[in-house]
């Protein structure tokens, strides 16, 4: 049984890290917003440059389709982009996107085919090297960086462009967690090369009214155009939605580990009192047994 010296020390100590996980706690929520109305803002604008996409590429012939529409014509070599954060004591947050990757690249390593795996995040290379060390073909940390701007996506989507013009993968795939609220994140997959477009929905009308518009230059660099840049944006777009949902289950998991700290002082201070009452009954208890045998 321990003594009751070193069950104060135990307390104090526990004190001690309820007051770092609080700390940390409040300082999530205060980072929370910001990232939030950030991710939240960039939405709009990803959702945007897929409609309009969708629209040039409905107005483009088949045959001359840009190769980050039409792909290589091959799904053997997959580049998976596995985006995670810098730093733990977030919660699942790391583990549930990399479980996601891993299980893909498992499976892909299954049906006979290349995975090969771009880190962005610490994290994320340090838990995927277990298994997939000779796969990870870069690794990029954005520790340091306060601000996440479009640049930072730009330079990821140019080394994804580049080693997709230098024929290293035929298939792209970008993993991170989209931010639902502070309590639920969703890992998600989303294929960036070749593109995956959502079908234009415009009506008769307004093909026709569209298709009377004319483009300079053609409608088949413009669209080629955008789908560079839709990488980067897309990319951006996840580091945003990354950077919320980070937050957001930092926030939890430091608020769980409070109260749970909470509750362990609790439980201690009372095995202390009770073991103080003991010892203390037992003392008693020697000194009237030693003065009545007087």
């Amino acid at each position: 049984m321990a003594s009751l010296k070193d069950m104060r020390v135990r307390i104090a100590s526990v004190k001690a890290t309820r007051k770092i996980t609080k700390a940390m706690q409040m300082v999530a929520a205060a980072k929370l917003r910001r990232a939030q109305e950030a991710a939240q803002a960039a939405r709009p604008y990803a959702q945007r440059m897929d409609a309009i996409l969708a629209n040039l590429n409905s107005h483009t012939s088949k045959e001359g389709a840009p190769k980050l529409l039409a792909g290589t014509g091959s799904d053997q070599v997959n580049l998976l982009i596995v985006m995670t954060a810098e730093r733990g004591l977030c919660g699942g947050f790391n583990s549930n996107i990399v479980k996601l990757a891993r299980a893909d690249a498992q499976r892909l390593v299954r049906e006979g085919k290349t995975v090969k795996i771009l880190t962005v995040g610490k994290k994320g290379a340090d838990t995927l090297r277990r298994d997939f060390a000779s796969q990870i073909v870069d690794r990029i940390e954005l520790k340091g960086v306060k601000n996440l701007g479009f640049v930072n996506a730009e330079d990821i989507g140019t080394k994804v462009l580049e080693m997709f013009e230098g024929g290293q993968f035929d298939v792209a795939t970008m993993y991170f967690s989209e931010f639902k609220s502070v309590i639920a994140q969703k890992p998600t997959a989303l294929q960036l090369i070749p593109a995956k477009l959502p079908e234009d929905k415009g009506t008769g009308t307004q093909r026709k009214s569209e298709a009377a518009n004319e483009y300079e230059p053609s409608e088949e660099v413009i669209l080629g155009f955008l789908l560079k840049r839709n990488i980067s944006t897309q990319i951006f777009r996840g580091l945003l939605e990354n950077a919320a949902s980070e937050q957001g289950s930092r926030m939890t998991a430091m608020d769980n580990a409070t109260r749970n700290a909470g509750d362990m002082i609790n439980k201690l201070t009372i095995k202390y009192n009770r073991q103080r009452q003991a010892q203390i009954t037992k003392e008693l208890i020697e000194i009237i047994s030693g003065a009545e045998a007087l």
